[in-house]
């Protein structure tokens, strides 16, 4: 029996509406995570205080989780491929960026960090085959045109207290989230998404620890203000516990490009705040770059995927109407051996 074509399609679509729907709600609270980790490093707590504080506190809040949740075994080679996985989604990712950014200029870290984009691309054609279409191609130039508009519109001076060395980490930062999502989308759809989050983040702790420990350890604790710690509360279950779960929902139904380009999104959610709490005024540049960042967006969700491409070849090679001319032949033999 031939599958029923538009509920197949009603389906798919409804599934990656809702992959775009966790992206969306996983950019805007990364996107409120940059003004309020500012303002939890602006007291005692340092940037790798704070990048080990989510570390661990996410790792807690997926083994709580898991509590609640079917247990899932996983075969000791996945665990090990779970390890790299960390690496690159969160060890080397956060890990690389922080100490980027204390060595480089934020507008600079910002700029960088709209490579990922491209460099999930490049990555998604090389290892998945994903075929580079004019669409996409002109949709992540046009996400990171609107993204560049609002980073160098809402920044003055920029420049200063720049470092190579600093913009190279940040760069090898977005290198290693746009090879996670790209390398490990087989491995993250074969479990749930808590069983995997669980493992990533208490490996990512196990990672952290020995290098931030002495800092973590000398922090004045009493003295951090309650509404620091609901701000690093915040950053531990809004901008961790809940943004990588919703990622890894996306990743099971997106490709690793549309995901990567929600990190143009990121500048027009900061761009935002800032105008609501009266740091910023919003003006025709932004709104000309929130247009562009999502007509970005819109322009490689509808570009075709290998998948598609397939779809649509097969039917048109020789070989394929030579199977399905053969296969009415034996039919219409069938039916009049039956008729007989």
């Amino acid at each position: 029996m031939l599958p029923n074509k538009p509920y197949t399609h009603r389906i798919m679509k409804s599934k990656n509406c809702t992959g775009h729907l966790c992206m969306l709600m996983a950019s805007i609270a990364w996107g409120l995570m940059s003004p309020i980790g500012k303002d939890i490093m602006s007291t005692e707590v340092t940037a790798l205080s704070l990048a080990t504080f989510r570390m661990v506190g996410g790792s807690v809040c997926f083994w709580i989780a898991s509590l609640f949740a079917k247990h899932e075994e996983v075969k000791p080679h996945d665990l090990m491929m779970l390890f790299f996985a960390a690496l690159f989604a969160i060890v080397f990712n956060q890990g690389m960026f922080i100490f980027g950014l204390s060595l480089t200029s934020p507008i600079n870290a910002s700029i960088i960090t709209t490579t990922a984009p491209i460099a999930t691309m490049i990555l998604a054609a090389i290892y998945l085959h994903e075929p580079v279409t004019g669409k996409k191609v002109c949709g992540v130039f046009l996400g990171a045109i609107g993204a560049l508009i609002l980073i160098l519109g809402s920044t003055g001076s920029g420049g200063r207290n720049s470092s190579i060395w600093g913009d190279v980490m940040c760069f090898i930062a977005q290198i290693s989230f746009a090879a996670y999502l790209t390398f490990f989308k087989n491995l993250v759809t074969k479990y749930k998404p808590i069983t995997c989050m669980k493992w990533m983040f208490t490996y990512a702790a196990m990672c952290f620890i020995p290098f931030s420990y002495r800092e973590v350890s000398v922090l004045p604790f009493g003295e951090i203000p309650a509404g620091t710690w609901g701000e690093i509360a915040f950053v531990i279950v809004g901008a961790t516990f809940m943004t990588f779960l919703l990622l890894m929902f996306a990743q099971k139904i997106l490709r690793p490009t549309v995901l990567s380009m929600y990190n143009y999104t990121q500048p027009i959610v900061a761009s935002i705040v800032s105008v609501l709490i009266g740091l910023g005024a919003f003006g025709w540049p932004k709104g000309v770059a929130a247009v562009l960042v999502f007509a970005g967006v819109y322009l490689v969700t509808q570009s075709k995927s290998r998948a598609q491409m397939l779809q649509e070849t097969i039917p048109n090679t020789p070989a394929f109407h030579g199977r399905a001319s053969l296969k009415r032949d034996s039919d219409e033999d069938e039916r009049k051996k039956e008729t007989e």
